[in-house]
């Protein structure tokens, strides 16, 4: 809001080149701007206009004295009184009529300055003008009409004050991200005879440190870096999480030359913490300045990527801004500023997650060692809560658990089998072959993994032991869109609102006969995500679909509506199914997993024309807890898929 100050004592002075112009001199020359018999409101006018545009020329001008002042003067003084602000100029408008008295008149104009971060600073200031003998009126020019504190060879100023930024909360209401302690390791170069012996003791050290508290360390130019820098300086060589210095401390700090300050930086619990769902928060750089540079300004922290960035203004806030009066320097000095209008910073708002701490680490966890891309989702089965998602080293920052768009793979078989259980095609018990190959109509073959052969067996024996061939011979039964319609009714093509970006999958219809085998084992034009595939299980545990959920306030403007409940009579033995996919299937690594039944699906999906080229995938559920796990060129789903599954549920214990 604005402030008001009491008025300062002037500092004007009449200039002695125009305080000799006289009065004679004056009423002599004609001013420009309005035609005889014009009232003082279109002077007013066109001095505002003018004030915009930065030419005045239509305008009259007088100091106090009566003095004569070239239009170009007031205009270079303007702009030399605005200061920072003279790139910016304020909208004006004059507020009635002018009041006048004689050959004297005073009009109100409205003075609004936008200030950056959408902050408007706003004032009213009188114009006074004086009717000369030609029946013309003039503006009486003085600094104070720009603003009341301002004198001659005075300037604004602003001053910028960031706001404190708001976290990212987790499910309990707990920042994500917060102050946690850092060390920076550096180096002084004067006190370094040995930089060969140097970098090599450090560079053993680094590679001491447990990877998940911190990348690699490269120390290739550290010599270079050395060499270059101030005898005096520090060197900084890399920023530790304090757990991660403290493994290698005794090992580093003794060093010759090393120096290490300590500090806080806002930070999540670990290194890989969810850190593509999350972002990160860096200060602005060259591109964020020069794309937004009402927005930022050096030093500001900015989101980029994930929540952090999505929700960057939220987060951020607004930053305060004090416009300040600056007085020409003199002999003892430049005065200390005036302060004219202070709009204080607005802390950002936080943005609560359904992310559980617990859940996470254990996702990250699990995924730790996984070089390939790899991605793993949960989802609580009760009401849809996001508790982890987590991304693979090698994701690279890439959000896979979210917006991966792949084949799912025999997991696929759950839709498939939830399908032809609805239409009534077959049952759990149900016999159908498992022959070593299935050639469709159109004479394309299919076969199991590894040429297996079960022969007439049980459905549900067929599904625990992921048989390609008896699915691809039922796919006639689903119907050229049974797979589709099945699919939706778990989520999957969904319109969802979490609160950021998720691929909800594209399911494979209307196809050949080809196609629709194919489907039916998850391979084809079906893709899907693993958010889509935990949701679609946690549909099955719960027996009904239910939009997950991630991001609580701002609750996102337009969440999916609830899917239809699930058919007792079909759902039921497909959970029967999937746990037997755990006790006598593809996924027996799980059977002993502590904390309760274990429920899945396998999946291994072919993503080019090679059958060697498979991605991994695993989906299921323990308790409350429903997930999905992906490994992109992980092969076989028992080898890279169900290991990685039984971490994440041995570290939820």
């Amino acid at each position: 809001m604005p402030v008001s100050y009491p008025l300062r004592r002037s500092r004007t002075r009449i200039r002695p080149a125009l305080a000799a112009l006289t009065a004679t001199v004056l009423a002599a020359g004609a001013l420009t701007g309005c035609s005889d018999g014009d009232g003082p409101e279109r002077t007013v006018d066109a001095f505002l206009a003018g004030w915009r545009s930065g030419d005045l020329g239509a305008v009259g001008f007088i100091d106090p004295t009566g003095a004569r002042l070239p239009a170009t003067e007031v205009a270079k003084e303007i702009k030399e009184l605005s200061g920072e602000l003279a790139t910016t100029p304020p909208t004006l408008r004059r507020s009635g009529d002018a009041e006048v008295t004689k050959d004297i008149a005073t009009a109100k104009v409205r003075v609004e300055w936008a200030l950056p971060g959408k902050t408007t600073w706003a004032y009213d200031r009188p114009v006074r003008l004086r009717q000369g003998r030609d029946d013309q009126w003039q503006v009486i020019w003085e600094p104070q009409l720009v603003q009341e504190q301002l004198g001659e060879g005075d300037r604004l100023t602003v001053r910028r004050t960031a706001s404190p930024r708001a976290g990212v909360l987790d499910a309990a209401g707990q920042p994500i991200v917060a102050p946690r302690q850092v060390v920076r390791v550096g180096v002084q170069p004067s006190e370094v005879t040995d930089v060969k012996a140097l970098v090599k003791e450090l560079d053993a050290a680094f590679k001491a440190i447990r990877p998940a508290l911190n990348p690699p360390v490269d120390l290739s130019d550290l010599p270079k870096r050395l060499s270059e820098a101030d005898p005096g300086a520090f060197v900084e060589v890399v920023t530790l999480r304090d757990e991660a210095y403290r493994q290698i401390r005794s090992r580093i700090y003794d060093l010759p030359g090393t120096r290490f300050p300590s500090e806080k930086r806002d930070l999540a619990p670990t290194r890989e913490f969810a850190r593509a769902l999350l972002g990160s928060v860096d200060e602005a750089q060259a591109d964020d300045l020069a794309a937004h540079p009402d927005r930022y300004a050096k030093g500001d922290l900015v989101g980029h990527g994930g929540l952090q960035g999505r929700y960057d203004d939220r987060l951020r806030g607004t930053p305060g801004l004090t416009v300040l009066v600056q007085g020409p320097a003199g002999p003892d000095g430049t005065p200390e500023p005036t302060e004219v209008f202070r709009h204080g910073p607005q802390p950002g708002q936080p943005l609560k997650t359904t992310l559980d701490v617990a859940t996470q680490n254990a996702a990250d966890a699990a995924l730790r060692g996984e070089k390939r891309r790899s991605a793993l989702v949960a989802v609580r089965i009760s009401d849809g809560a996001v508790l982890a998602a987590a991304n693979g080293p090698g994701a690279a920052g890439e959000n896979l658990a979210f917006t991966a768009q792949v084949p799912p793979g025999s997991t696929f078989k759950v839709v498939s089998a939830l399908g032809l259980l609805d239409s009534g095609a077959v049952g759990a018990d149900s016999v159908v072959d498992c022959p070593k190959t299935f050639t469709t109509v159109d004479g394309r073959p299919f076969k199991n993994s590894d040429d297996f052969v079960l022969g007439k067996v049980p459905f549900r024996t067929d599904f625990a032991r992921s048989c390609n061939t008896a699915f691809a011979s039922l796919a006639p039964k689903l119907g050229p869109d049974g797979l589709a319609v099945t699919g939706r009714t778990l989520g999957l093509e969904g319109s969802w609102d979490l609160g950021t970006d998720a691929f909800t999958g594209k399911v494979s219809a209307n196809g050949s006969p080809v196609e629709q085998a194919a489907a039916a084992i998850g391979q084809g034009t079906t893709v899907v995500s693993p958010l889509a595939m935990a949701g679609a299980t946690a549909a099955v545990a719960r027996g009904r679909w239910e939009q997950p959920k991630l991001v609580l306030d701002p609750a996102p403007a337009k969440p999916a509506e609830p899917g239809p409940q699930l058919k007792a009579e079909s759902v039921e033995p497909l959970k029967a199914m999937m746990r037997e996919v755990v006790t006598a299937g593809t996924a027996k690594a799980l059977a002993d997993v502590p904390g309760g039944p274990v429920y899945g699906k396998t999946g291994t999906a072919e993503y080019d024309n090679n059958p060697a080229h498979t991605h991994a995938w695993f989906v299921g559920w323990q308790g409350d807890v429903a997930f999905a796990v992906f490994v992109e060129q992980g092969g076989s789903s028992t080898s890279s898929a169900v290991p990685i599954s039984e971490r994440f549920l041995r570290a939820l214990r």
